[in-house]
């Protein structure tokens, strides 16, 4: 069962449409499917949501730390709460992935992020979940900076959303735990094609009146 699901990204208006605040634009679709406001709470160090699934507490969070003190805001609530580890999600941007895909993963290291890296330090493990939502790479490892913080072109933009839109359809899933289920849904890219209805045989003709 996850219990906190965490969205990694920058906070300003400079950098909403950038690559790096794919996490943010996820929590900010579940948001909008529970019909939840994110509130800044200076506590937690991050905009917070709470919200009830299936009759259990969940918390939505964006960090306001800036990307390499997110482990700071993640720490806080889910100490607060009591909140473990294995019940913590956290979507962030992944260059490893083609814009467009979408992974779920649990533990592992932090290949370099520095959100990742934070959040490591402050829970003093690696043994969460992650959501990696695709970006691409620019294929050299001194342009990552400045790729991680631009607007993608219009394609890669649709093919990002198509990507969170699908992971955020997987909530409940996640919420629930059925991490199997929610693993399928997320990393197919496309729905599966229905099945053609079988068409019942034709009926047979009546036979002529009798004269």
């Amino acid at each position: 069962m996850i219990k906190l699901f965490v969205g990694l990204g920058n906070p300003g208006p400079e950098y909403a449409a950038t690559r790096h605040n794919a996490g943010f634009w996820w929590i900010d679709a579940i948001a909008r499917r529970l019909n939840a406001n994110l509130a800044l709470e200076r506590a937690y160090k991050g905009r917070v949501a709470r919200a009830s699934v299936a009759g259990q507490s969940v918390w939505l969070l964006q960090p306001q730390t800036f990307m390499n003190l997110s482990g700071q805001s993640v720490a806080a609530l889910a100490r607060f709460f009591k909140i473990a580890p294995a019940e913590i999600l956290v979507a962030h941007d992944e260059l490893d992935l083609p814009a467009g895909e979408a992974k779920l993963k649990f533990g592992g290291g932090h290949a370099g992020h520095n959100g990742l890296r934070d959040i490591h330090a402050q829970l003093g493990t690696a043994d969460y979940w992650r959501l990696r939502l695709g970006i691409g790479h620019p294929g050299a490892r001194h342009e990552v900076v400045g790729w991680v913080l631009k607007k993608p072109p219009l394609d890669e933009q649709i093919a990002i959303e198509q990507a969170v839109d699908r992971a955020a359809a997987a909530f409940e899933l996640l919420a629930a735990g059925d991490m199997n289920a929610a693993t399928q849904r997320i990393h197919t890219s496309k729905p599966p094609r229905p099945k053609p209805e079988r068409k019942p045989p034709p009926a047979a003709p009546e036979p002529p009146p009798e004269e």
